[in-house]
């Protein structure tokens, strides 16, 4: 557990080896990556965090991410940065600021830029005004939207435990903060080996697509199709980051 005076960090480490830190995705919470935590442990010095929810800028939760890693590699601060959905922006944005801290860089179902805008602005305004009890009957409602076809109900029903202590305040700054993202031409100057993974019936983002576009751009990046999944992909079965990730870090050789 890791104290500051702004926020509530929920830093979670466990583990040993070369520090690995997962950057969460709009949910700010930190706590998806449950079913990813126990095998990346075996190999890798795991760190979760949760996102600030009172960051209206990315500059601040880059700042943030650097915190966490110095705190996880106090040695090396160095670590590999794996970033989901909105994560991979912030991931990417840590990249591009602070270069020396990322070892490798692993961004699923992300993009350099949001489009199109007014989606952002209409869920905005649509938090806002939602009763926020009824946030838990929207993400039932649109679970076959957004998780992998095969996902257990079991695992949709802890997804719905876990996400509901989201606040709509992170919710509403982190689609603020993408309002004014945009990183499409600076993606020529992320220098850490770079894994893009893309799920293929990802229907929140067109994520092959995006991931396609920023493969061609990054320099020597690799690009891997997750084939059948949709964009909350990680708490499926048959997705496992652990066995993902060491054969690509023996292949580049890191």
């Amino acid at each position: 557990m890791m104290a500051n005076p702004d926020y509530d960090w929920r830093l979670s480490v466990r583990g040993a080896g070369e520090a690995l830190v997962l950057v969460p995705g709009m949910d700010g919470t930190g706590q998806l990556f449950y079913r990813q935590t126990p095998s990346l442990s075996e190999s890798f010095r795991t760190a979760t965090y949760a996102l600030r929810s009172t960051a209206t800028a990315m500059d601040v939760l880059v700042e943030d991410l650097g915190r966490v890693v110095d705190t996880v590699a106090p040695d090396t601060r160095r670590a590999v940065i794996v970033g989901e959905s909105f994560g991979g922006a912030l991931a990417m944005s840590f990249a591009l600021a602070r270069p020396t801290q990322v070892s490798a860089l692993v961004v699923l179902n992300s993009f350099p830029y949001f489009a199109p805008q007014f989606r952002l602005r209409l869920a905005r305004y649509g938090l806002a005004c939602l009763p926020w009890g009824a946030m838990r009957l929207i993400r039932r409602a649109t679970a076959f939207h957004l998780h992998s076809a095969h996902t257990h109900r079991q695992e949709i029903r802890r997804f719905m435990e876990l996400t509901a202590s989201a606040d709509r305040q992170g919710y509403i700054n982190r689609l603020q903060v993408l309002m004014s993202y945009d990183i499409r031409n600076r993606l020529h100057d992320l220098r850490p080996p770079t894994l893009f993974l893309a799920a293929e019936h990802d229907h929140l983002v067109p994520s092959v697509q995006q991931a396609e576009l920023m493969v061609s751009r990054v320099p020597g990046a690799t690009l891997r199709i997750l084939h059948g999944h949709g964009h909350i992909c990680l708490i499926a079965p048959d997705v496992d980051l652990r066995g993902i990730l060491l054969p690509w870090i023996e292949r580049t050789g890191l």
